[in-house]
């Protein structure tokens, strides 16, 4: 999954009865992001507050630990899920911090009722 669709822009009021083709492809980036088994473990672990080693962020070096993944896989699959918009991250030094973006979360609570859900 390579970042092609940014979501940073996109339209979460899903008030048309049809959402526009680009609508539609930035809607399936973010489920194709979340998707991954690993990718869900990882905003699971992310959600729980004080389980990380630095802070009240969690550093790429917990995620490694959790995920039994190597630092350039865990890479791969943080930057999958910040360009869905679902985390987000800063780099302090040599290592990067992630949190959950609450506007990801709330955009896929927000789509997901639109489908019956």
């Amino acid at each position: 999954m390579s970042p092609t669709v940014p979501l940073v822009q996109l339209d979460t009021t899903f008030d048309a009865a049809e959402l526009e083709k680009e609508q539609l492809e930035q809607v399936a980036w973010v489920f194709k992001a979340l998707s991954d088994p690993m990718r869900l473990k990882i905003l699971l672990f992310l959600h729980r507050p004080g389980d990380q080693c630095c802070g009240p962020e969690t550093c790429a070096c917990d995620l490694e630990e959790v995920t039994g993944l190597t630092q350039p896989t865990v890479s791969h699959h943080m930057k999958c899920l910040i360009s869905a918009g679902l985390v987000s991250g800063d780099k302090r030094g040599k290592w990067m911090y992630y949190r959950i973006n609450p506007s990801g979360v709330q955009f896929v609570q927000r789509f997901l009722p639109r489908v019956g859900g």
